[in-house]
């Protein structure tokens, strides 16, 4: 039976760790686990720590980790996935499902024709949230390392300091992926809703992107990160 997976964001080591008051409640009383059931802790390092949750009070918990293993293994491709910055549920999907295929880094990417603007307090929430996706994301499907979410930039910001073998973003008229050569680190431009103007395309390939296609279908901006990660992921990665 697999067991329950927990991200613990502090470095674990072999012995008594005591729970947060956030985690405490999530165990016990959403998931109704108990004094000497089992689980298994990640703190994003690669290990992994069988434990089994110990003494319980209102507000904290301890557990007993009893032996580290190594965690699922990353993929040897380094994605970093440069993601349009869309409405709520749609940015929610794409960080989940960029999470589960393996990205290594994730950039939300604000554009001209961007329909969310965030500033300040609002925008330490969504980070955090976002984060949180990233979280909920790697406990579900077996990772060990958690995903740099990093704060929403200006396209030409991140343009201009981006580093990656191979630079791609994404157009309806341009070369098949599998036309590039095998890269060790590979980075995606995707998007908003009302994808990118013709001016900011340019300034791309001016920063060293090339054009690449998807098919013969024009993607939403949360189905195309899916779609250009998964294809990635079977040229260059470990599907």
């Amino acid at each position: 039976m697999r067991l329950s997976r927990f991200f613990i964001d502090t470095p674990l080591s072999l012995g008594t760790h005591t729970l947060s008051e956030t985690q405490t409640h999530y165990m016990t009383r959403v998931l109704r686990l108990g004094s000497g059931d089992a689980l298994q802790l990640f703190d994003g390092s690669g290990w992994e720590f069988r434990a089994t949750l110990g003494a319980l009070s209102k507000k904290s918990a301890t557990v007993e980790l009893h032996e580290r293993i190594a965690g699922l293994p990353e993929s040897p491709l380094h994605l970093h996935l440069g993601q349009g910055l869309s409405r709520g549920e749609r940015m929610d999907w794409a960080i989940q499902k960029a999470t589960e295929l393996g990205v290594s880094e994730i950039t939300p990417i604000v554009s001209s024709r961007c329909e969310v603007r965030l500033r300040d307090e609002r925008a330490d929430k969504r980070l955090a949230h976002w984060q949180q996706v990233a979280i909920s994301a790697c406990e579900q499907c077996g990772r060990s390392v958690v995903p740099v979410i990093h704060p929403p930039v200006a396209l030409e910001s991140w343009l201009a300091s981006l580093q990656a073998d191979l630079k791609l973003v994404l157009h309806p008229v341009a070369a098949p992926l599998e036309s590039h050569v095998r890269p060790a680190s590979l980075a995606f431009l995707i998007g908003p809703e009302g994808g990118l103007s013709d001016e900011e395309v340019q300034a791309a390939q001016r920063s060293g992107f090339q054009a690449a296609r998807l098919g013969p279908r024009v993607l939403r901006t949360e189905t195309a990160p899916v779609v250009a990660l998964s294809v990635a992921q079977q040229l260059w990665g470990d599907f």
